[in-house]
């Protein structure tokens, strides 16, 4: 049997680190992955392993974490001995092949009496456009500009999510959908409406939380394939304001979820259309329904601006607050690099 090993921090990792494990993992019968971690690193090692065993079920993915491994050679007079018993104590088994895509590969080849194949665009600094010139910290620094190096577990880390939040008949579908055309991105539809039209508008507790919960799950598997971006018509944080409404409490599962990163709350300051499964037309009960909406934003502490006016000044306002929203976590991305 033909080992192999190699070792990174990949925070985050990228293409140029998905070309370099999948080469490697073709010439070798066993491949292991060691993922490098320190206690304060931006992204945690427990979540990147996770992240590599999603992307490489057939290697042999571990974590090392220790804040008092040496990071360079001149950290530590012992620095490759130091590392040599790192990577033995983690892979006690013979080393046949060392791979990696910089020159440092060489050395703890050597340390290993392992033969180290240089894998990858970096050790020849070609392709710099391209694998050959993509880091951690270019990715971390600006994961918009690199999103197409993003494979789908960090794509749906660093994707920024925009929920339409507000009672019946105030426009939140068309300007999902506008918004989606804007930003060339996904849009995830709202489940409750076509659970309705299935099953009827006399929802129980059951129902709401299958709502609920269904509307999270289309989100979260819609991360990946977004543009950056995802839009959603809803999510849970509505269905628990409907549950206010329809059974007198929210249930817990509705507001024990991953939060949007921006929730455009739109007032109830257009006409009320009935359309044949809307429920509370009625004014006094829109205006509960509306107050009951903001105060579940409220309570769940969940950043949120308010969206007026007529249909064309709802738009504009989104996209100002959309704009805003992604030029703070950009200059957040590369103020942490």
């Amino acid at each position: 049997m033909k080992r192999g090993f190699l070792l990174g921090k990949f925070l985050p990792p990228h293409a140029g680190h998905v070309t370099l494990i999948r080469s490697a993992a073709a010439l070798v019968d066993e491949l292991t992955v060691l993922v490098c971690a320190l206690p304060d690193d931006p992204i945690p090692g427990a979540t990147r392993l996770e992240w590599m065993r999603q992307l490489f079920p057939d290697c042999r993915i571990l974590l090392h974490e220790d804040a008092a491994s040496p990071q360079q050679p001149d950290d530590h007079p012992r620095f490759w001995q130091i590392w040599t018993e790192i990577v033995r104590a983690h892979h006690p088994e013979p080393v046949d092949l060392l791979f990696a895509g910089e020159a440092y590969g060489a050395e703890l080849a050597r340390h290993l009496a392992a033969f180290f194949v240089p894998l990858g665009g970096r050790v020849l600094g070609a392709d710099q456009r391209g694998l050959g010139g993509l880091s951690g910290s270019a990715v971390r620094d600006d994961w918009w500009g690199h999103w197409q190096w993003l494979p789908e577990p960090v794509r749906a880390h660093y994707s920024l999510s925009v929920v339409l939040h507000g009672v019946e008949s105030v426009g939140k579908s068309t300007l999902a959908d506008r918004l989606a055309d804007h930003y060339s991105t996904v849009l995830v539809p709202e489940y409750g409406r076509a659970h309705c039209e299935a099953h009827g508008t006399d929802c129980r507790e059951e129902d709401l939380t299958l709502i609920g919960l269904a509307q999270q799950a289309e989100i979260e598997a819609a991360r990946p394939w977004c543009n950056r971006l995802l839009i959603a018509d809803t999510d849970a944080l509505m269905t628990a304001a409907w549950s206010q409404m329809m059974i007198g409490f929210v249930p817990d599962q509705l507001v024990c979820h991953r939060k949007a990163d921006l929730y455009l709350m739109l007032a109830a300051d257009v006409p009320f259309v009935d359309d044949g499964t809307r429920v509370f037309g009625e004014p006094r009960a829109r205006a509960r329904f509306d107050a009951v909406a903001r105060d579940v934003l409220r309570l769940t502490r969940a950043p949120v601006v308010v969206i007026e006016g007529d249909y064309d000044a709802r738009f504009e306002s989104a996209v100002n607050a959309i704009d805003a929203l992604v030029a703070e976590r950009r200059g957040q991305g590369a103020a942490t690099a």
